[in-house]
């Protein structure tokens, strides 16, 4: 294919997605016209919208599409869209079509790229690592699987040495990059539609770390097998980078943080959470062999503020307090309600869940029982079904999930419902958590928790 410099026009197919929104605006602000298509208008594709972008949600052939030629359009779609009439047009007449992580990778060949995977903490860890080198003013772009409540953004361009990508390895994606520095957060069973079972999971973490080159850094969580070479950290356990001695102050977490060399002492991080000191000791470990100072780091971590949709967090006058998070696996649910007991151990915590895929739904159903039997009251939602079929999915209900649940106060709600369900609940803490598109939620909630 040609050089991605020589096309001036990009149509994205599935637009809104959060990965593939992060390289409309990459193009866009390399001055490219970018076009796209998304089933759904989201806060996302409006936003996207704003910046002048061109969407539409209807899968039509309409003039802009027939406008463009082949010789200067790019054509990037998500594996998440199965069958479309717009990507069948644009394959019709011969139009150079890529994937989402095929056209990530080729930007990645020319940066120094710095990789973040891993089933959890993925998202954070990038994002951190990000607004590290940021505030250490080096030349780098991000894209992001999250919007960075710093940046009010999924991506941004502060020059071109250095990329961050987020290395998601669904579909494999990951195996398309070229990175010169990566890690690997976790490597547990998820995407099992894809991989069948945790030993290939754990298989394609390996090959992905095998694209890391010998002369460069590859850091891995201590007790995960990868294969290779590589610079290992922790948590309370020693490792080539490992942060201790952690401390809670009002809502606020004091660790030190260990090079195999020196030790630093006194960083404060607002983000709960043992797993998100990892991913903090994970990104001061790469931001080091950078060639960051201390000093720059210690403000730059304790100004950072986290991740729309990860432990978004607000305290109420009236006592309330609501917490919005976007995990959708038993690990990243317990992860949340353990920092919520930690902080809160006495108080009435309502959860409200999504359960994102039939698929994970079915695969991981006796860990989501187990983690939801935490909650004092639980509000179940519907499947959110994303790219799957329920008629493949036979018997996998919510209602099937809630049977696993040990609560006595649970119950399944629509998503149209739910809102005015959990207004008739009595709690101090109320979680709303899920992948899918239980956002909708978040405005009118924090509207009406304010008031009451």
């Amino acid at each position: 294919m040609k050089n991605l410099e020589t096309y001036q026009n990009f149509y994205f197919v599935g637009i809104g997605g959060i990965g593939m929104s992060a390289l409309a605006r990459y193009f866009n602000a390399s001055g490219k016209k970018v076009l796209g298509y998304d089933k759904t208008n989201t806060k996302l594709t409006q936003n996207l919208m704003n910046e002048g972008i061109d969407i539409v949600f209807e899968d039509t052939i309409d003039e802009r599409i027939i406008g463009l030629q082949k010789e200067n359009t790019l054509v990037i779609y998500t594996p998440a869209i199965k069958t479309l009439g717009i990507l069948d047009y644009f394959n019709q007449n011969s139009f150079e079509v890529l994937k989402r992580a095929k056209v990530l990778g080729l930007i990645t060949e020319n940066t120094d790229c710095i990789a973040i995977a891993g089933t959890h903490g993925k998202t954070t860890t990038s994002t951190l690592v990000a607004h590290l080198c940021k505030e250490a003013d080096l030349p780098f772009s991000c894209f992001l699987g999250g919007i960075s409540e710093n940046f009010k953004s999924n991506f941004l361009y502060n020059g071109s040495t250095y990329s961050v990508v987020e290395a998601d390895e669904y579909d494999r994606s990951f195996l398309n990059l070229s990175p010169d520095w990566a890690v690997v957060t976790s490597t547990d069973a998820d995407h099992l539609d894809i991989y069948g079972d945790k030993s290939h999971i754990e298989e394609g973490f390996r090959q992905f770390a095998a694209l890391v080159p010998e002369d460069r850094q590859l850091f891995v969580r201590k007790g995960i097998e990868i294969g290779r070479n590589h610079q290992t950290y922790a948590v309370n356990e020693q490792a080539d980078y490992y942060s201790d001695n952690l401390r809670m102050d009002h809502d606020k977490i004091y660790f030190d943080f260990h090079t195999p060399t020196e030790t630093i002492k006194d960083f404060v991080w607002e983000i709960p959470g043992i797993h998100n000191v990892e991913n903090a000791t994970v990104a001061l470990a790469i931001l080091h062999n950078l060639g960051a100072d201390f000093d720059t780091l210690k403000k730059a971590i304790a100004n950072f503020k986290g991740i729309k949709r990860r432990y978004t967090k607000h305290i109420y006058q009236n006592g309330k307090i609501y917490i919005d998070d976007y995990a959708h696996h038993p690990t990243e649910i317990n992860a949340v309600m353990g920092s919520i007991r930690t902080f809160y151990p006495d108080k009435k915590l309502l959860v409200a869940f999504q359960p994102h895929l039939f698929s994970r739904t079915r695969d991981f159903a006796d860990g989501f029982a187990e983690s939801l039997s935490k909650a004092d009251e639980l509000i179940l939602l519907d499947i959110y079904p994303a790219r799957e079929l329920q008629e493949n999915f036979e018997g996998i209900t919510s209602n099937w999930l809630l049977e696993k649940i040990t609560l006595d106060k649970k119950e399944v709600s629509a998503l149209s419902d739910a809102f005015e369900k959990i207004k008739e609940k009595d709690f101090d803490i109320l979680l709303t958590v899920g992948a899918g598109n239980i956002d909708t939620l978040y405005d009118p909630i924090c509207d009406w928790i304010e008031k009451i």
